[in-house]
């Protein structure tokens, strides 16, 4: 899109529903094809504000961490080159947008059994 080109993120949009959960599901199904019942809510973290100097921004992210019952149904559309699994000690390996990292813990601190 057009901003963080070239690095990699999670699945992510902006906020056009007032339930961040559904616009995540909507995000989701629209990047990857993935329907909410081939998902399953694993964690929610608090959102976090995570500022872009260079944009003259604040971002607001809603961190969510879903299971998948099946990554080979994974479409992806225009918006991502590629795909990749990866560890959380693994993402410092990668160019990410600001604070993925960050993002991801606030879901790992908080997941659902």
């Amino acid at each position: 899109m057009g901003t963080y080109q070239g690095r990699w993120s999670a699945i992510s949009g902006y906020l056009e529903d007032d339930v961040p959960l559904q616009q995540a599901h909507r995000e989701i199904r629209e990047e990857t094809g993935l329907s909410e019942d081939q998902l399953k809510l694993a964690a929610t973290g608090q959102p976090l504000e995570i500022p872009a100097p260079e944009l003259d921004r604040i971002w607001v992210v809603h961190p969510f961490l879903f299971d998948i019952h099946d990554p080979q149904h994974i479409r992806l559309d225009w918006e991502n080159l590629e795909s990749n699994w990866v560890t959380p000690g693994d993402i410092t390996n990668y160019p990410t947008v600001p604070r993925l990292l960050e993002t991801l813990r606030a879901c790992l601190e908080t997941e659902q059994s």
